[in-house]
């Protein structure tokens, strides 16, 4: 078994080999992780490398009494990757996004014409002010997640998780 807090006390010291062993240790596991998360291999990659220099440059902090060090190391790749989904700004469209978007447009149209007019859901929805109603019906319709959403329509993070929430719960009141 593999004593991440002694790797990390050596670290802490210039031990670039402990580094390493670290790296080998973790890295697929971290990167793993890391696509579950960010859903591109790109930004899992980079959150991945920007953890370990982040671990090699604050080693000298990780405390063995205040906890676990491999839970030290997952929390900071963890924060990397909630930071990278709320800034959302290395994202850069492509023909190819560009085209998915169109088709996204596409398929909640087509999706709001089957619908029907007159409808209890569509009457539900078209309470909803238009941010939610997109939220969730990105959420319901196109299957994407929190985060995706959030890239997609440029608004942080906690925003979006609220106008789902908020958006689901005045949809649940007024079809019941």
């Amino acid at each position: 078994m593999t004593d991440y807090a002694q790797l990390l006390e050596n670290c802490a010291g210039g031990d670039r080999a402990s580094l390493r062993t670290v790296m080998d240790a973790e890295g697929g596991r971290m990167l793993g992780v890391a696509l579950r998360m960010l859903r591109r291999r790109d930004l899992a990659e980079d959150a991945v490398q920007e953890s370990f220099v982040t671990i090699w440059r604050k080693a000298h902090q990780y405390d063995r009494n205040r906890g676990a060090a491999k839970a030290w190391i997952y929390t900071i790749l963890r924060n990397r990757c909630l930071t990278m989904l709320r800034q959302d700004t290395r994202e850069i469209a492509t023909e190819s996004d560009v085209l998915e978007m169109r088709q996204d447009s596409d398929i909640l149209s087509e999706t709001w014409e089957r619908l029907g007019e007159g409808g209890d859901l569509q009457r539900c929805l078209e309470r909803l002010d238009a941010k939610k109603r997109a939220a969730v019906l990105m959420a319901y319709v196109l299957g994407y997640t929190h985060g995706e959403i959030s890239g997609r329509v440029g608004a942080p993070l906690g925003s979006v998780k609220s106008w789902l929430r908020r958006g689901l719960a005045q949809l649940r009141e007024c079809l019941s």
